[in-house]
């Protein structure tokens, strides 16, 4: 068993997300530009991509083969105990093992600030990828099957979401019922008020940064779902798009991280086009697989 304080996980999921074999170098690349310490990295063992095996079961994309790799998530966490997590992902679904064990290492009272474009509490009968229920599996919401999986529900006053633009009908009710606070791309744009008032409030001392890179502004940051250059122009018109900039962003978290004691980050939803596409031409390349 590890004796570190902090395990970092890589795990370059992609079925969560559908048909898309950006996640995972998206998630290694995320994995290796970031700071190193002195914690270890597990790799998540995640299925080869493969678009000819994917499946469709109980109206979710490949459904079995997530549960697995939920399961084999959840083993290295236990193995290792950690009092805190690192998560570079992948699609978002990534972060439901880290969060369920950390809220029930800390009694049920984490808190997750989810900074997304998205709320990802959706359910197999508007969706058919798991990343968009992980949250409302978290809270006992989302896909049932999923949501069995958590032992230990979120508190929904100790949950928070940043940066999201606007929601469905669906997603709204499940915020609006649920109690859910929110703080919008325009309300976090100069300062970041809202949430360090939300940890007080609530007496948030343990707590969850979920960051989906797609709660970025696209046209500015281009290494996202949005920003892919081999899809037509207004391919992705129907989907909610980020609004905040990368300062923005650093700027919250660090504010976040001066009130309490973060002990869990996850990142995800990378999609390094140019890496992708650049490697994609070197593969074509001769001497260079000798």
């Amino acid at each position: 068993m590890s004796q570190s304080k902090t395990l970092r996980l890589l795990m370059p999921q992609w079925q969560g997300g559908g048909n898309n074999p950006a996640y995972p170098l998206g998630a290694r690349l995320l994995e290796w530009l970031a700071p190193k310490g002195n914690s270890p990295t597990i790799e998540v063992p995640i299925k080869p991509y493969d678009a000819s095996s994917i499946q469709k079961e109980r109206g979710i994309v490949e459904q079995s083969v997530l549960l697995e790799q939920l399961q084999k998530c959840t083993d290295i966490i236990k193995q290792h105990q950690p009092e805190k997590i690192i998560v570079f992902g992948g699609d978002c679904l990534v972060e439901q093992a880290p969060i369920s064990y950390l809220n029930q290492r800390y009694d049920g009272n984490l808190g997750v600030l989810w900074m997304d474009a998205h709320p990802d509490v959706t359910t197999p009968k508007e969706f058919q990828h798991e990343h968009a229920m992980v949250l409302g599996n978290l809270l006992g919401e989302g896909d049932p099957v999923f949501a069995a999986k958590v032992p230990v529900k979120l508190n929904p006053k100790k949950v928070m979401f940043g940066g999201l633009p606007k929601t469905t009908e669906q997603e709204t009710e499940v915020i609006q019922r649920l109690g859910l606070r929110q703080a919008t791309p325009f309300e976090l744009a100069d300062n970041s008020h809202s949430i360090v008032e939300w940890i007080k409030e609530e007496n948030v001392t343990k707590l969850f940064i979920h960051i989906d890179l797609d709660v970025l502004d696209a046209s500015l940051f281009r290494a996202l779902l949005f920003a892919d250059p081999n899809k037509e122009a207004g391919f992705f018109d129907h989907i909610i798009h980020g609004e905040m900039t990368l300062p923005q962003l650093t700027r919250v978290v660090q504010d976040t991280a001066a009130v309490t004691n973060v002990v869990g980050v996850g990142i995800t939803e990378h999609m390094p086009w140019d890496a992708i596409h650049l490697q994609n031409m070197l593969n074509q390349f001769p001497l260079l697989k000798d």
